[in-house]
């Protein structure tokens, strides 16, 4: 019949992302729900036993941001061995553009002796809004330096000098440390089935995991033996969260708010990180929103026992977990997790 349009089933391809979502966050406003975040959650304990889930933990996903830890490892094993542990940080991060990422990414390319028109990411500006109109007042308009990839960029640029590998073409998933980037993932997250693999918005190859795996890796790098690269990325992202994302970041605030925590933001809905004991996590919502991430990140972490650690900042976590519904610029509601 013309003018009737069905909608059927989700194809296989996604078919396991849609049907098998939980409800993670309800957005209240008033006196009613007015919207509700669909998705899937794992939270494993240090033993590596489930906690919580919220729909399918083995759900494929493209991990997004939340991947950069791995890749980071991968360029640590090529050879990117910064003297300043910031940088390191800096490496794993969807920074800010603010002045100290900036620099530290032009120092990364400093010493392998290169300037950042070797950078091949994706040109932006700065995600912080007063980095943004200081840089655009300059007259400046999108590039690579700024863009919030750019410290990833620049130290597998470092790892391609280190090992002699070609500069040019380092973003090619056939290029040498673009294989070992796969490698290192499969190795840290466990997952038996080969990954799709697609192009992440900076340009770099972007790999995909299971839910699980992605919250396996975090957990194998927040518990690894001292002297081990994953234990020098748990070290840094630690101790200089400013770096891995920015001013008025959820992600800077959580690990500044928890003492040992990694975690790590990435596009589309999605996060995970580890707390020093292993503890591990990671989410996807569904619909791709970034909007109800701190209030189930807070929650999240609630749920790993967080409360009970020595120096956790318990009101600057309640800070992260309240994320209001405005009228007329006021709350008239809250974003509120469902689990």
């Amino acid at each position: 019949v013309m003018g009737i349009t069905e909608f059927g089933a989700p194809q296989a391809a996604d078919g396991s992302l849609i049907s098998g979502a939980g409800l993670l966050a309800r957005v209240e406003r008033g006196d009613i729900t007015e919207s509700a975040h669909l998705g899937h959650l794992i939270i494993l304990g240090k033993d590596g036993r489930t906690i919580l889930k919220v729909g399918d933990p083995n759900v494929t996903i493209y991990p997004r941001s939340s991947l950069k830890p791995l890749q980071l490892l991968a360029s640590l094993r090529a050879g990117f061995d910064p003297d300043d542990e910031a940088l390191v940080a800096l490496a794993a991060s969807s920074h800010n553009g603010e002045p100290e990422h900036l620099e530290g990414a032009r120092e990364i390319l400093h010493n392998i002796g290169l300037d950042e028109t070797a950078l091949d990411n994706t040109p932006g500006t700065p995600l912080d809004p007063q980095a943004a109109f200081e840089w655009k007042a300059q007259g400046r308009e999108a590039e690579a330096i700024a863009q919030n990839c750019s410290g990833k960029h620049a130290a597998m640029l470092a790892a391609c000098v280190a090992s002699g590998w070609p500069v040019a073409g380092y973003r090619d998933v056939e290029h040498p440390l673009q294989k070992l980037v796969a490698a290192t993932i499969k190795e840290l997250t466990g997952d038996a089935e080969p990954p799709h693999i697609t192009t992440d918005g900076c340009g770099a190859p972007l790999f995909s995991t299971s839910l699980v795996g992605l919250a396996r890796a975090f957990g194998r790098i927040a518990t690894a033996p001292p002297g081990t690269d994953e234990a020098r990325i748990a070290a840094a992202m630690a101790a200089h969260p400013h770096m891995v994302g920015g001013t008025g970041r959820d992600v800077t605030a959580a690990m500044q708010a928890v003492p040992g925590l990694i975690c790590k933001d990435g596009a589309e809905g999605v996060y995970a990180g580890a707390l020093a004991d292993g503890t591990a996590f990671a989410f996807k919502v569904l619909d791709g929103s970034g909007r109800p991430r701190p209030a189930i990140l807070a929650r999240v972490l609630e749920l790993a026992g967080v409360a009970d650690l020595p120096g956790v900042d318990l009101a600057a976590m309640r800070e992260i977990g309240t994320v209001p519904v405005l009228g007329h610029g006021n709350p008239v509601g809250l974003v509120r997790p469902a689990f």
